[in-house]
């Protein structure tokens, strides 16, 4: 166990044995590495200690992968209520990068790594990369945001380790994208799916072909990729699309991936231990069926992440897949048990825009949010009511009013999305539990 860890960690190029390793000796290593994780936690994290001790579990309890049952859960309210280091397991001066998402009071969720956590994080990002098909050479053009989000230079710096040229174009700019595409020759592109096809059209009113393009794979992530969308990228390129699976709170990009099958996706489970439980009662659930996915971090040093309920609703597919690798899978995920929603690869709560609109002092507490399509890509539009005193005034007064709306909703979600102000009583009224939501896109 002790080799494969060095070598998994000390290579520059990590050998992607770990895919393929024996059940047992998986079962094994897991179990290593989770009672060192717990053992971490324990002593250097205060949250994880008090949480154990009121459950009556010490690290001594965890003598087995299959222990990790009577670990307290977590959710993404404790990585908020512990802003901004509560949850780290080393000191800062271990500590080498710092990513974040925004909070719905305007806080960030901090994530930390270790040099050693990179190691691990650009280590997943190859063996997903590998199941694509992607190889040394190839021209990876990544358009997942840079900065504080995890996507950019996650998939930047596992793509520039495994030998390939990264064209770092981050997100929007259509024309430019089709530029570097066209002259670099792209072989490899990574953003949200509804990103490339938003791309696919601006290129056809542009005159062009990407039929005719080196482009070959799509690495995409940060949203479902639905049947449509696979079917419109096969008949407008010659890109096979495979989805990247990951979420900030655990690493980012790379915690599992499609192989060239396309029968769920792996879960890098030697890193990610992944379990199925009931979203109400959170009873773990066996194999093949369908519930919460809950992962936990087994090799995270800077900031271990333990029984972590992503609210994403999947199964864990046990069978060997064709592939010969045998770690698990989990099915498409396609649904979540909360009410997050994402938009362009960025995750967007009801309650964020809620508060962009109150932190306005014109606005009235009634107002919606409409799912739309928009040139086959994703949006949100928000339906505001203001006070009667704003809405009878001069046009000029309304836009201003609405431009402060939409730019205390952008201060919190990060992204701009579509504000309209309606008529005063124009959006319905509950008498029970009040819908926020309406989905008007076309299923």
């Amino acid at each position: 166990m002790k080799q494969i860890w060095n070598d998994i960690h000390g290579e520059v190029h990590p050998f992607s044995a770990l895919d393929f390793l024996p059940r047992e000796q998986m079962r094994g290593l897991q179990s290593q590495r989770l009672r060192d994780i717990v053992k971490l936690a324990y002593e250097k994290v205060e949250l994880y200690r008090n949480r154990m001790k009121e459950m009556g579990v010490t690290p001594d309890d965890i003598k087995s992968i299959d222990d990790i049952s009577k670990l307290p859960f977590m959710q993404k309210t404790d990585l908020r209520d512990t802003y901004p280091d509560g949850l780290f397991a080393v000191e800062m001066k271990d500590i080498v990068r710092v990513h974040a998402s925004s909070g719905t009071t305007g806080k960030p969720i901090v994530v930390a790594y270790t040099d050693e956590d990179l190691k691990v994080w650009n280590s997943s990002i190859i063996r997903c990369l590998k199941m694509y098909g992607v190889k040394s050479g190839d021209v990876v053009q990544n358009c997942y945001g840079y900065g504080l989000f995890t996507g950019g230079l996650g998939l930047h710096d596992g793509s520039q380790a495994l030998g390939c040229t990264v064209i770092p174009a981050s997100g929007g700019n259509s024309e430019r994208q089709l530029m570097l595409m066209q002259d670099l020759k792209t072989t490899v592109f990574a953003s949200t799916p509804s990103y490339f096809m938003h791309l696919i059209e601006e290129g056809k009113a542009r005159g062009v072909d990407f039929k005719k393009l080196p482009l070959r794979i799509g690495v995409f992530g940060g949203e479902p990729s639905s049947d449509a969308m696979r079917k419109f990228i096969a008949d407008n390129t010659n890109v096979i699309p495979y989805d990247i699976y990951g979420l900030s709170e655990i690493v980012g990009p790379g915690v599992g991936g499609e192989c060239q099958h396309k029968c769920g996706m792996h879960i890098l489970e030697d890193n990610f231990y992944p379990e199925i439980v009931d979203p109400d009662t959170g009873e773990v659930l066996p194999d093949g069926e369908e519930g919460e996915l809950v992962l936990s971090t087994l090799t995270k040093r800077a900031m271990p992440v333990l029984r972590y309920r992503t609210h994403d609703i999947t199964s864990i597919i046990a069978e060997p897949c064709k592939c010969g690798r045998t770690i698990r899978r989990i099915s498409r995920i396609s649904k979540r048990s909360d009410d997050m929603l994402i938009i362009r690869g960025v995750n967007v709560f009801p309650s964020q825009i809620e508060i962009g609109i109150s932190r306005v002092e014109e606005t009235t507490p009634n107002f919606r949010i409409l799912r739309e399509m928009k040139n086959d890509m994703e949006s949100l539009t928000v339906e505001v009511e203001i006070q009667d005193k704003y809405y009878g005034d001069s046009l000029e007064t309304i836009e201003k009013i609405r431009r402060k709306i939409q730019a205390s909703i952008v201060q919190i979600v990060n992204i701009r999305i579509d504000v309209k102000i309606v008529e005063p009583n124009s959006i319905p009224r509950s008498q029970g539990k009040i819908k926020r939501v309406y989905d008007n896109r076309k299923v």
